[in-house]
């Protein structure tokens, strides 16, 4: 069972589920955790290998649809049946996956700085990487591609949380994400049937140069998918922009997809339905 944390157990309240991405942990929710506990009751969980949840060693099937049951698992033990998923980063991959296999246990799903596809500069990052694992520090690498990611001095801050996080992880758990991150583009496409009928939410960073174009082109026949360009963020789209980023989303989960209030100048909203 994954290591999670509660925030909230009030019967009259929905549950929001936080996912974090690769070296992540509860702690980059905290402006969400503030914001949204008075409205729901959140859950952040931490996914296999970090902070004391399981070893993604301890497991022969390692992969986004084992991290996706895991998280599934999670609503099992405290009882909830369906919850709202807001995932950041590779966390919105697992959310993805979630939608997949289980979308009838999701209410609605905020999808920040989310990855659909791994474009041919991450993937050719990624072999290089996979090249020099067995040589050199996984932090090396980690920090690379956190600079590569989030490279201006507007993301620092987001850049040097993730960064400070990851260090906490053990080099065997990090490399087990590594190894499946080229398989994102199927958390995508296997969901788009499934979970059409899910409201979805999908939040990026203007300055989310990796992927943001891909993400724009990749839900624009979604059904039920709204956009949100947040000015002035990076990748990690809710720390760059807390206020932005909770405003939009709780407004989202609240209405249940329906549309959100007008954006403000720190946003370009383009909705896809």
């Amino acid at each position: 069972m994954l290591e999670y944390k509660i925030f909230g157990n009030d019967p009259n309240k929905e549950y929001v589920f936080l996912i974090h991405g690769i070296g992540g942990s509860a702690n980059i929710f905290f402006p969400q955790i503030k914001s949204y506990r008075s409205h729901f009751n959140v859950v952040a969980v931490h996914l296999r290998g970090h902070k004391k949840s399981p070893s993604v060693l301890d497991v022969d099937d390692f992969s986004f649809k084992r991290a996706a049951r895991d998280v599934v698992d999670v609503l099992d033990d405290i009882g909830v049946n369906k919850a709202h998923m807001v995932g950041i980063s590779l966390g919105a991959v697992v959310t993805h996956q979630i939608l997949a296999i289980a979308p009838h246990r999701v209410e609605t799903a905020v999808l920040g700085g989310v990855i659909t596809k791994i474009t041919p500069l991450p993937k050719l990052l990624l072999l290089i990487g996979s090249m020099a694992k067995n040589f050199v520090p996984h932090m090396w690498l980690y920090t690379i591609f956190a600079h590569i990611l989030m490279p201006r001095r507007n993301h620092r801050e987001s850049r040097n949380s993730f960064i400070k996080e990851a260090a906490q992880m053990k080099r065997n758990e990090f490399l087990g994400w590594y190894d499946i991150a080229p398989t994102v583009r199927g958390t995508f496409t296997e969901a788009a049937g499934p979970s059409a009928h899910v409201p979805k939410l999908y939040m990026m960073g203007e300055g989310d140069h990796m992927f943001i174009d891909h993400v724009l082109e990749d839900i624009s026949g979604l059904p039920h998918a709204d956009f949100i360009e947040v000015k002035g963020s990076g990748h990690v789209v809710n720390l760059d922009a807390p206020h932005t980023f909770n405003q939009y989303s709780l407004s989202f989960m609240k209405s249940k997809g329906a549309e959100t209030e007008a954006p403000d100048q720190e946003t370009d909203r383009r909705l896809r339905s």
